[in-house]
Parts: C-alpha cells; structure tokens; sequence
C-alpha cells in the first residue's frame, strides 16, 4: 500500500466518524442539544465540542505548525477530565454552557476537520496511535449521545420521540442452552495497538475452572418473572451495597420501564411502547444483574469467560454484565501524559461490561473491549446472560 493510499484511508476514516456524529444529532431540536438531565450525562452540543477539542488538543496543537486554536476558552469548557490540561467546567454545569451557541459549535468542527484535513497527509508515526485514539474515543462519544439523549428525553413527561425507526434490539425467544467451555489456559486480551486501548493489554494467559454459560441474553418477560416473584423485596438476592442504593432510591423496576393500568410499557429512543417480553433485558444495573441470578440460582460470567466464550455466543444487543472488578491486566503500563489518564486513573471501584450494544458503532466492535461503569448505573443499553453455579 502506497503513502498516498494510507493517507487516503486516514482521510476518509475521519471524515466518516466525524460525519456519524452529525447523523446522530440530526433528529434532535434545538432546543435538545444542551440538555443534561443528570450528572454521569452531557448535552448533546458538548458532546460535538468536546470531541473535536480532542483532536484539537492532542494533535493539532502539537504536530501543526503554527495552528492557532478556534476559541481560547474551549479548553476550559470542553475538557471531560484531563486534570493535567487544566481546569475545565464541572460535569454537573456542562448543560448551563447556552453559550457558544449549536451554530458555533459547529463553526468549531469546521475549523478542527479542515486543519485535521491538513494534517493527516504530513504527519510523522508519532501521531497515528493518538489520531486512532481520537477516532476511538468520538465513537465512544457517539455511544454516550444515544444513551444521554434517551435519558434526557425521558424526563420529559410527554416522552417525546428521537428516531421513530430507531430500533433498540430484538431477538426470538429460545430455548436457553449452555455451552460447555473445558478447564485450561486461555490467551485473554490482546497486543494489537492498530487498534485498541491500553486498558485492553497486554495479552496474557489466564487459567478458568470449566464453566458453563448461555448462549442468549435474558428476556424482559423473564425479568418481569422476577419482579413478580417478588426479586426487589427480597434482600438475600441483593448485596448489601445493592440493596442500601435500591432502597435509598426506590428502585422497583428497571429503568424506562413504566407501569399502567394495562401493563407495562418501556420508552425507547422510538417512544413510549408496550413492554416486548421477548426483547432482551437492557438498562439494568450490576446490583441488579446480580440479584437475577442469584434469584435464577446462577451467576454472571466473569470477564475472562465471557471473552473465551464469545466466539460461540450471540453477542452484541446489549453490553452484558460481568462478576468482573474493572482492574488492570498484569504487565500494564499506563501511557505517559495526558492520554495516560484516559482508562487507568479509573481502575477503581467499577465493574467490567464486556461486548457491544444496539448504540455501539460497528467498527468498535471487539471481544477484548473493556468497557466498565460504577455498580448502580444504568443508562447504558447493559443485559446480562447467566453462567451455571
């Protein structure tokens, strides 16, 4: 492969990440785009900011000469968590920034991909793995913004739609079969940085006791079986720290579930539907996870056997839950600097999702992908499948 054609290939993986961004906001009102309904959420219009500031900061400003940035205080408003580039806007005030306007901030995209567009084709080696992080990193964003606008939009009493045609994942009911996986040592991660994120390395061998586990996700009419019997009144399905964040939050039911005098209904980024029994169970927490399968007499998958296991699964619905503590492998290595504080400053005190969703773009797809979150969140599209005790 030519030089021109590698920097044909970056040119164009950039500007089809950067255009899907835009395609997910185009249903969205003005009004929509600085929501922020919750803290662990962010507006829309931040969303587009900050993954631009991304490659504005770690790139731009570095490898081109003489860039000038769009506006001196975006570092200040558009920064996530990068506590090595400065102060920046605390979470809970991303959705009081009116100010720049939508129309600015894709005035600020503009500039970016038109200096990205100067950059890519002179760039030396250094830059690649960072320029692959940025594309990684904006679809993660693309991610968050289906998940965050559905939240917001929840809140509204009206339930107001995202994409009629939106469809957030079905799959028949079936028989649930266990696949038998034998004991030995198994490779778990990987060593390709062309790409994936530091948490997921290095590649390294992990030892698994024979295992036993589904080959489809739980349903919400088995969720719903829970419920009834009584699973969210019942502490000795809970952990003590579930149990204490159910009952502080009066938990009930799975979130966006909502209850009527003829049954229950879901919203969806498509509206408010009656509940499909056969779809599979989505926005619940590990707290609750855990409590179905300890109700079902079984457990969830730790992490190194949901990965071993994969390959003979139907994956990719929902991110599914793990018995897994979100840590890092033996052998890693944060990387220096700022990047260095995007996966390892959180490797506490979260639990390990593994998989994709129904949200998740395609080309982000991968068996070794860690993804993790706090016990009690539940926004994301998160389901589980059970392994046999």
């Amino acid at each position: 492969m030519t030089q021109d054609s590698i920097t044909e290939n970056h040119l164009s993986l950039y500007r089809k990440v950067r255009d899907h961004s835009l395609k997910l906001t185009a249903p969205l009102k003005t009004e929509d785009f600085g929501l922020q309904a919750a803290i662990f959420t962010s507006p829309p219009k931040w969303h587009l900011a900050h993954t631009t500031w991304f490659f504005e900061e770690f790139l731009l400003k570095k490898h081109l000469p003489d860039y000038r940035v769009f506006h001196p205080d975006f570092n200040f408003l558009f920064n996530s968590y990068y506590d090595s580039k400065g102060e920046r806007t605390p979470r809970d005030q991303r959705g009081l920034i009116s100010r720049p306007s939508v129309e600015e901030v894709l005035q600020y995209r503009d500039h970016v991909d038109r200096h990205m567009n100067q950059l890519i084709p002179q760039w030396t080696d250094d830059a690649l793995e960072t320029f692959l992080t940025g594309i990684h990193h904006e679809q993660q964003h693309q991610e968050l913004l289906l998940t965050d606008i559905k939240y917001s939009l929840a809140q509204n009493p009206l339930y107001p739609i995202y994409d009629k045609n939106f469809n957030e994942g079905k799959e028949g009911v079936s028989e649930s079969t266990f696949i038998k996986i034998p004991e030995g040592i198994y490779a778990i991660g990987t060593d390709e940085k062309l790409f994936s994120f530091d948490n997921e390395r290095p590649a390294h061998n992990c030892f698994l006791q024979p295992f036993e586990i589904s080959t489809r996700l739980i349903t919400n009419g088995e969720y719903l079986a829970f419920m009834e019997d009584g699973g969210y009144e019942n502490p000795t399905f809970w952990h003590s720290d579930g149990w204490e964040w159910k009952n502080q939050q009066h938990i009930r039911h799975p979130l966006y579930w909502v209850e009527t005098p003829n049954g229950w209904n879901t919203f969806k980024l498509s509206g408010l539907t009656p509940l499909q029994t056969d779809e599979p169970i989505t926005h619940l927490c590990f707290y609750e996870a855990f409590a179905f399968a300890e109700w079902k007499k079984m457990r969830l998958p730790t992490e190194a056997e949901w990965e071993v296991a994969a390959p003979k699964l139907k994956t990719g619905l929902r991110w599914e839950h793990t018995h897994s503590a979100y840590l890092p492998y033996p052998g890693y290595k944060k990387p220096p600097g700022a990047i260095g504080e995007y996966n390892g400053k959180f490797m506490v005190n979260q639990m390990v999702l593994k998989g994709h969703s129904i949200a998740t773009p395609p080309e982000h797809h991968r068996t070794t992908y860690r993804n993790f979150f706090h016990p009690q969140m539940r926004w994301q599209f998160t389901g589980l499948r059970l392994c046999k005790k």
